[in-house]
C-alpha cells in the first residue's frame, strides 16, 4: 500500500455559496460533479464539498460540531509574497481572517483564515519543505 490522502471532502452548510468561494473566490478548477456534491481537481488530489448534515449521517455521527475541530488544511506555496497574495484573496472571497501572514518560530512564514463553513486554512511558505509533490523550494 502506498500512503496518500487522496480526496479530502469538507461538510458544508450551503453547498452553492461553498462553490462560490473555493471556484470563484480561490480559483480551485471544479469538475463535474453530480448533483448534490462538488469536486476540485488540485495538484495530486481532490477536494469534495458535501452538505454537512449528509456527510455526518453516511460517517453515522452527529453534525454538531463547534470551535477547533482539531485539523487545518494547508496550502504550501512557493514564497511569502504568495501567502500574502493567497490569503488576501481568501479574505476578499468572503473567509474569515485569523492570523495574519507573518514569519513563525521554525522559519518560515504563515497566516490562517477559514472559509465560510469555519474550516481553517494554513497558507504558508516554508522553505525547508517541499511545495508539491517533487516541486523543491527554495
Amino acid at each position: 500500500m502506498k500512503p496518500r490522502i487522496s480526496m479530502i471532502t469538507l461538510g458544508v452548510r450551503d453547498l452553492s455559496k461553498a462553490v462560490e468561494f473555493y471556484e470563484k473566490g480561490l480559483g480551485f478548477p471544479r469538475m463535474d460533479s453530480p448533483p448534490g456534491i462538488a469536486f476540485f481537481t488540485l495538484d495530486g488530489t481532490w477536494l469534495g464539498l458535501y452538505d454537512r448534515a449528509a456527510l455526518a449521517e453516511d460517517a453515522c455521527v452527529s453534525p454538531e460540531g463547534q470551535g477547533f475541530e482539531s485539523i487545518t488544511l494547508s496550502h504550501n506555496v512557493a514564497s511569502q509574497g504568495e501567502v500574502d497574495e493567497v490569503f488576501s484573496q481568501a479574505i476578499d472571497a468572503g473567509a474569515t481572517p485569523v492570523k495574519k501572514p507573518q514569519k513563525v518560530f521554525w522559519g518560515g512564514y504563515n497566516g490562517y483564515f477559514a472559509d465560510p463553513d469555519g474550516h481553517l486554512w494554513e497558507v504558508v511558505h516554508n522553505p525547508l519543505f517541499w511545495v508539491g509533490p517533487g516541486e523543491k523550494t527554495g
